[in-house]
């Protein structure tokens, strides 16, 4: 509560701005000051289309540079273990900074059949292995139905070694940008075949106007851009996807053993 002691100190000093002039700090209605900062405000300003070309153009030069950096170190490593120390060192794709793990690989490097799936979800990104989640292990399930094994005769790896935030799909620059890695992975290990998990990883490497419905179950050829490495390639459903829909389990046994058929005539 106010003194009187307060009130004569306030009457005083307002009595001072009105002798200095400041008349209207009496007037008779309430004046909003804030007004007068907010209407100070310029108006937003929507960017020019010389502006826009250019954020496009840094944006443009930005991928080129990082897809340049990406080819320069997975090309000249020799081995899997320098490949791997690559990734580690790739500032090139902002999905790094957004993982806790480099998702490289698991499984036997030698072996004739590989495959590969799309990025890793919050389980392979938590434990920095490849299908290592719910799908992973229904994967494990039909690969030991057809005597595959990963501490055998199988070796995984995905796309992109990083996971998307919320287990997105990756976007097409940052495919873009990590193919050079995947790419000299597979010329690295020199398998027989690949097998696709997934439509993510169809389109990575063949990028085909048909969608993995119509195309899983088909031998193609895929050729490397950098070493021109030639394997015959599989697209099937991902184990993921037989989660939600059990009734495709019958066409991706089907494949897996079209798979291990294959395998033992190569």
């Amino acid at each position: 509560m106010k003194t009187n002691s307060d009130l004569k100190s306030l009457l005083e000093t307002l009595q001072f701005l009105y002798d200095s002039g400041e008349v209207d700090v009496l007037d008779a209605s309430p004046v909003n000051r804030l007004n007068a900062i907010k209407e100070s405000k310029p108006a937003p300003v929507a960017p020019s289309v010389e502006e826009l070309q250019d954020i496009k153009l840094l944006e443009k030069v930005s991928k080129t540079e990082a897809r340049r950096k990406a080819e320069e170190l997975a090309y000249n490593a020799n081995t899997l273990d320098e490949l791997y120390k690559a990734l580690l060192s790739f500032e090139g794709c902002s999905l790094k900074t957004t993982a806790i793990n480099t998702v490289f690989s698991d499984g036997v490097s030698t072996s004739d059949v590989m495959f590969v799936g799309e990025a890793p979800g919050a389980d392979e990104d938590r434990l920095g292995k490849p299908f290592v989640g719910q799908s992973g292990q229904l994967l494990d399930k039909f690969l030991a139905a057809a005597g595959f094994s990963r501490s055998k005769n199988v070796y995984i790896t995905n796309t992109i070694p990083w996971r998307p935030p919320g287990n997105r799909q990756p976007t097409p620059e940052e495919n873009y940008i990590c193919m050079p890695f995947l790419e000299r992975h597979i010329e690295l290990v020199q398998p027989k075949m690949i097998v696709m998990l997934g439509s993510t990883a169809l389109k990575t490497l063949h990028n085909p106007k048909e969608g993995i419905v119509t195309l899983r179950g088909k031998w193609m050829p895929y050729t490397t851009s950098h070493k021109g490495f030639t394997v015959d390639t599989l697209p099937i459903f991902h184990p993921a996807f037989l989660l939600r829909s059990p009734s495709q389990k019958r066409l991706f046994w089907r494949d897996i053993l079209s798979v291990r058929l294959r395998s033992e005539t190569v």
